[in-house]
C-alpha cells in the first residue's frame, strides 16, 4: 500500500488488487475475482467453451482466455473493432475498391496487430472474432447465439460471460474482496473508498459489500465509459436479483465526467499523467481504467471535497497494466521533457561518464 501527499488534511492510499498468479501467469486480480465464480459455474454446468466480449485490448478477455485454457476450456473472444470509420467515407472507399462491406471489414480485422493483450490472446489459442462497432452494439447477441448453435451441433456447450464479467454471479468476486479487506483490518482506517468502473461488477460488489457488512465507508466509483445512470441501473439489477430492498443511489456515488475521449481512448494529458504517476510513486497505472479514475478522483477532491465523507481515502487499484504495452505510450517514453532519462552507452570505465 502506497501513500500520496496531497492537501495537508487529506491522506490518499492505494490498495494493490493487481496481481493474482495461477500456474505461473500474472492476472489482473480484479478480473480473476469474478472468474473464480463464473468459470466454476461454467464447469458445474458441464460447458467446454467460454464466450466473452470486450474491447480490442480488453484485460477481462485476456484473463478469461488464459484462465479458460488452464482449465481445459476453449475460448471465443468477440472483440469490438478499435475504429469506427466515417459512414460516408467508408461507403466511398468500398465503392472505389468495388468491395463488399463484409470483405472490406475482413481485410481490416486481419490487421489488428499482435501487441499487448492481443498477443496473449493469440498465444493461448483463443478464437478471436473482431466485430464492427455498430454491429457490436446492436447485433452481438445474435452473433454469439449463431456460433453457439453451430458448436452445439458439434457436441460442444458454450458458457457466456458478460462484458467485464459483470453479471450477478461475477459481482460476488468483489463482495469477497470487501470481506477480505475487513478481515485484514484495512477498512477501519478510512472514510471513503474509490474504485474505477467500466462494466459495473467491481462497483456493485464494493457497494453491496459495504451495505451488507454494515461498514460506514462512503463508496465512490469513477466511470470510464457510459454514464452514471447506466451504472446505477446495473447495480440496481444486482440488488433486485439479490432481494435487497435498497437503491444503488443510496449505496454508491458514481463520479461522472472523466472518461475523456471515451473508453479505451487517451488524451495526451492522460498519457503524460501515467508517466508522472510512475516517476513520482513507482505505481504503474493503465491508460484505459486507472489513470482516468485517478484524475477524476483527484479533481473532485480538490474542487468538490464535500463529496467525500472524510479525509482518509482508499483507492482500489484493480490492475490493467498490460494496457501499457499496446503501443500508445511509445512516443512519450522518449521525451526528455517529461523527465525520462535517455538510454546511454558506456563502453569503458576509462571513458568519461556519458550522463
Amino acid at each position: 500500500m502506497a501513500s500520496f501527499a496531497l492537501d495537508r488534511h487529506v491522506r490518499l492510499f492505494v490498495v494493490d488488487d493487481v496481481l493474482s498468479k495461477l500456474k505461473g501467469f500474472s492476472f489482473n486480480k480484479g478480473k480473476v475475482r469474478k472468474l473464480e465464480f463464473l468459470l466454476a459455474d461454467a464447469l458445474d454446468k458441464k460447458c467446454d467453451t467460454i464466450f466473452t466480449c470486450g474491447g480490442i485490448q480488453s484485460n477481462h478477455c485476456r484473463s478469461t482466455a488464459v484462465a479458460a485454457r488452464q482449465l481445459g476450456l476453449d475460448c471465443y473472444l468477440f472483440l469490438r473493432s478499435p475504429e469506427q470509420a466515417n459512414g460516408e467515407t467508408l461507403r466511398k472507399l468500398i465503392n472505389l475498391l468495388k468491395l463488399s462491406f463484409d470483405l472490406f471489414f475482413f481485410m481490416q480485422s486481419k490487421d489488428i496487430g499482435c501487441e499487448g493483450n492481443l498477443f496473449l490472446n493469440k498465444l493461448v489459442g483463443s478464437q478471436i472474432i473482431v466485430v464492427p462497432q455498430l454491429q457490436y452494439k446492436s447485433g452481438l447477441k445474435q452473433m454469439m447465439e449463431k456460433v453457439s448453435e453451430k458448436l452445439k451441433e458439434q457436441g460442444s456447450s458454450a458458457y457466456l460471460i458478460e462484458v467485464g464479467g459483470s453479471s450477478y454471479m461475477g459481482m460476488f468476486g468483489y463482495l469477497t474482496a470487501f470481506q477480505e479487506m475487513i478481515d485484514q483490518n484495512v477498512l477501519k482506517n478510512f472514510d471513503d473508498i474509490v474504485v474505477t468502473v467500466d462494466s459495473g461488477g467491481s462497483a456493485s460488489g464494493i457497494a453491496i459489500g459495504n451495505y451488507l457488512t454494515g461498514s460506514k465507508l462512503k463508496c465512490h466509483a469513477v466511470n470510464v465509459c457510459d454514464d452514471a445512470a447506466y451504472f446505477y441501473q446495473k447495480i440496481n439489477e444486482d440488488l433486485q436479483i439479490g432481494g435487497l430492498d435498497v437503491q444503488a443511489e443510496e449505496l454508491i456515488d458514481i463520479i461522472d465526467g472523466y472518461k475523456g475521449k471515451g473508453y479505451g481512448k487517451s488524451t495526451e494529458e492522460e498519457l503524460e499523467d501515467i508517466v508522472e504517476i510512475s516517476r513520482t510513486t513507482g505505481i504503474m497505472v493503465d491508460p484505459v481504467y486507472n489513470v482516468k479514475a485517478i484524475r477524476g478522483m483527484l479533481h473532485e477532491m480538490n474542487t468538490n471535497p464535500g463529496r467525500f465523507k472524510g479525509h482518509r481515502i482508499l483507492y482500489i487499484h484493480t490492475g490493467g497494466v498490460f494496457g501499457l504495452y499496446d503501443g500508445r505510450m511509445d512516443s512519450l517514453v522518449t521525451r526528455s521533457a517529461l523527465g525520462i532519462n535517455d538510454v546511454v552507452c558506456w563502453e569503458s570505465a576509462n571513458d568519461p561518464m556519458p550522463f
